[in-house]
């Protein structure tokens, strides 16, 4: 029997990142009763990638359902970062409302404005949720207002600006129409789902579905996602799949599912009409974009427009010294055929083929949406070697152009003259400075070029105090060279163990990166000197043993910590006659040359290393 269109909702949810978005999550599923009272169950359901887990942040996004008051509420997580582009886009295809979730203290920060203006360009209707109204200082009432003028800015209809705004707190498990008032669970929120997002619309006609995601079985191979956007569709059905390009070709759909609570559910003697989320298993050769279409007259839906990638890095093999000595992948097949197939999924990243057949040039929205895919690859046992991230320039009119960042940086007020000169110095333009709470909210226009490696001078002028956001804002005509440079780097001349001795008679030249008993190798890059020349040195070298003793020679070695870096503080960190080595288990830096005769003969011209 077929669920009657007025019993079905369709609802994505934006937020900014540690907004609490999975935390609500959880709250409706068991508002829901998805589980029994006596069942065990982990927290942030919805984040159950490792990667996800790890940095509280939702990479993919991801399809529950619920049922409440006999209403099927279809709950689409989207990624809060506007690196995740490529899966927002497709994503907000399949929803007919969104709930804008915002933190009653911060209010909208970048990342949820770039996401909202996607949704509330396809038209949805948004309900807003002010999350975390027990929260010390918090502003519930001023959030409401600067959400509404958010909305007015990003051109929202009517419809769209008289949103309903329900209060609450995610962790304490409630919501409610007012923020004094705390209710007894998030019933209200359900309610106000139900009344205020429209049922999605019946459309007559041939069938047409966009594949909007892309799923995986060892047994039944891959699985198209997607929302029925006409006609119906049922398990057993000849289908024409449209592909991007025009090309049309036949299969037969084996098997249909549709999401129910946490997985999903066969279908098998009912068909599903337009407005319903399904995965189809049995077809071949589709990618995301394309459309599974009537057998007879097929017909394909527009294709939905991704935005571009604005940043490169070079992916090539790892050649150095310790080759193969972690990783299981380590060729230059086994780094091609990773890198395609993560395209056939990721659609805001592209891959492009380079003169060497070792060397692949790798397009993405920004170092995390990069960074994400080298993580992932290093816990999948791969080891490779990656070059130096560029931005990407466009010529528009005859004008050289370079993308360009909105840049938000709360902070203290007594650390503000350092963030404007920091920032300053790299081509930033203030845009406005305004009191929040206790701090101060400086907005700049920055080009993407002067966000490498920005976070890590930040946040040491300013104690660690500084949070910082980043939105893409479009392409502008080149801004000049950056007033900055990177300190010079310290190199290992041999390869060996590095000693405890002669660091301690080196720390005055610089700060190091590696720890006495660590493993180096001849060209690596071991510490960070502060004059203008790179420094070779030997850490490797022991103390004289004799045996003869003096009063006041054995001094005990007082070694500072090495500086170690995150993967995305590598990614930013490295020069042009750099690469950063990838390997399952250790992030390492050298030069691309590791012999020093042969790096003073290049000198530092890009085009000795490209």
């Amino acid at each position: 029997m077929a669920l009657p269109m007025t019993e079905l909702r369709n609802i994505a949810i934006i937020a900014h990142v540690d907004h609490g978005k999975t935390t609500l999550v959880d709250k409706i599923l068991h508002q829901c009763q998805l589980f029994r009272e006596n069942q065990e169950h982990a927290d942030l359901l919805l984040d159950n990638n490792d990667l996800e887990r790890e940095r509280g942040i939702t990479i993919l996004s991801k399809n529950v359902s619920v049922r409440y008051k006999g209403v099927k509420i279809n709950v689409i997580d989207t990624p809060g970062h506007s690196d995740f582009g490529g899966e927002v886009e497709r994503v907000l295809n399949m929803a007919d409302g969104v709930l804008l979730l915002v933190d009653a203290f911060e209010g909208a920060m970048p990342q949820t404005r770039f996401v909202l203006g996607k949704a509330l360009q396809l038209g949805l209707k948004p309900i807003v949720v002010i999350n975390k109204v027990d929260k010390p200082n918090c502003t519930p009432e001023e959030v409401h207002e600067q959400v509404f003028d958010l909305m007015f800015t990003l051109e929202a209809n009517e419809n769209q600006l008289d949103f309903p705004v329900v209060y609450g707190s995610s962790k304490q498990g409630w919501m409610g129409p007012d923020y004094k008032t705390p209710t007894e669970d998030v019933s209200y929120l359900l309610d106000m789902i139900l009344e205020h997002i429209p049922a999605p619309k019946k459309e007559d006609g041939s069938l047409q579905m966009r594949i909007t995601s892309l799923d995986y079985s060892s047994f039944q191979g891959r699985i198209a996602v997607g929302r029925v956007r006409r006609g119906s569709i049922k398990a057993g059905q000849n289908v024409s799949l449209v592909k991007n390009d025009g090309r049309i070709t036949k299969g037969k759909v084996a098997e249909l599912m549709v999401f129910e609570g946490l997985g999903k559910e066969k279908v098998k003697d009912r068909e599903l009409y337009s407005g319903e989320l399904c995965a189809i298993m049995g077809l071949e050769g589709f990618d995301i974009g394309d459309t599974i279409a009537d057998f007879e007259t097929p017909e394909g839906l527009p294709g939905f427009k991704v935005d571009e990638p604005t940043m490169s890095m070079l992916f090539t093999i790892n050649t150095s010294p310790f080759f193969g000595r972690e990783g299981d992948f380590v060729t230059s097949r086994h780094l091609r055929d990773r890198l395609f197939k993560e395209i056939e999924k990721n659609l805001a990243m592209r891959v492009e083929e380079t003169g060497s057949p070792d060397k692949l040039l790798v397009y993405g929205r920004g170092i995390l949406h990069i960074g994400i895919l080298v993580e992932t690859m290093r816990r999948e046992g791969y080891e490779f070697q990656l070059g130096q991230p560029q931005v990407i320039f466009k010529e528009i009119d005859g004008v050289r152009c370079e993308p360009i960042e909105v840049l938000t940086v709360q902070v203290p007020e007594p650390f503000s003259s350092k963030v404007i000169d920091l920032v300053s110095r790299r081509k930033g333009e203030l845009l406005s400075v305004e009191m929040k709470g206790d701090r101060l909210n400086i907005e700049f226009n920055i080009p993407a070029r002067g966000i490498i490696g920005l976070r890590n001078p930040l946040l040491t002028a300013t104690e660690g105090e500084a949070i910082i956001a980043h939105r893409f804002k479009g392409y502008e005509p080149y801004k000049g060279e950056l007033g900055v440079r990177r300190a010079a780097s310290i190199i290992s001349q041999g390869t060996g163990t590095a000693v405890a001795f002669s660091i301690n008679k080196l720390q005055d030249r610089g700060k190091f990166f590696v720890d006495p008993g660590e493993e180096v190798y001849g060209g690596q890059v071991i510490g960070e000197n502060p004059k203008t020349d790179d420094l070779v040195v030997n850490v490797l070298k022991g103390k004289q043993l004799t045996n003869m003793r003096a009063s006041g020679t054995d001094n005990k070695e007082n070694i500072a910590p090495a500086v170690k870096f995150s993967l995305e503080e590598c990614m930013e960190y490295i020069t042009n006659d750099e690469y950063l080595e990838v390997t399952p288990k250790n992030l390492r830096i050298r030069k691309i040359l590791l012999d020093e005769n042969d790096r003073k003969k290049a000198g530092k011209s890009i085009e000795a290393y490209s």
